[in-house]
């Protein structure tokens, strides 16, 4: 596998619908690396699977880390990883499962289900961090 056709970034900073750019952008990824479309109903899964984490790593950045900066999506031999580079000096946690008359608050929850791992890189001397996240590729 050539390296930098395993690799896409995209600058995310002051961009207006930066989730569905972002989903854009991820799902043109998967077309070009062969994820979609889908031949089959676990590929489907998989793929939405990807989009899904994405549009919640970059809503997680919008509403609690001062924006996303930005996405990138790397494509590795047994998996896919997910990092979006973003300002805030936050740590993001799952909370529980709804409750309730809480609305909202479920996007690290999602991406724990959903991945295979997930953490946190701190940007040396800077407030920033990459939340980033793995999942399975499809077999």
């Amino acid at each position: 596998m050539d390296q930098a056709s395993d690799v896409r970034t995209l600058a995310l900073g002051e961009a207006s619908g930066t989730v569905p750019l972002a989903r854009d952008f991820t799902r043109s990824a998967l077309q070009e690396w062969g994820w979609l479309p889908a031949a089959t109903a676990d590929r489907r899964a998989a793929a939405e699977d990807v989009l899904l984490v994405v549009s919640e790593l970059v809503t997680n950045a919008c509403l609690h880390a001062e924006g996303p900066e930005s996405l990138r999506v790397l494509r590795l031999p047994k998996s896919l990883r997910l990092e979006v580079t973003d300002r805030g000096a936050g740590t993001p946690e799952p909370r529980t499962p709804h409750r309730s008359g809480r609305p909202g608050g479920h996007g690290m929850f999602i991406v724990q289900r959903l991945c295979l791992d997930w953490g946190i890189e701190r940007t040396p001397d800077s407030p920033g961090k990459t939340v980033w996240a793995e999942l399975s590729a499809p077999a």
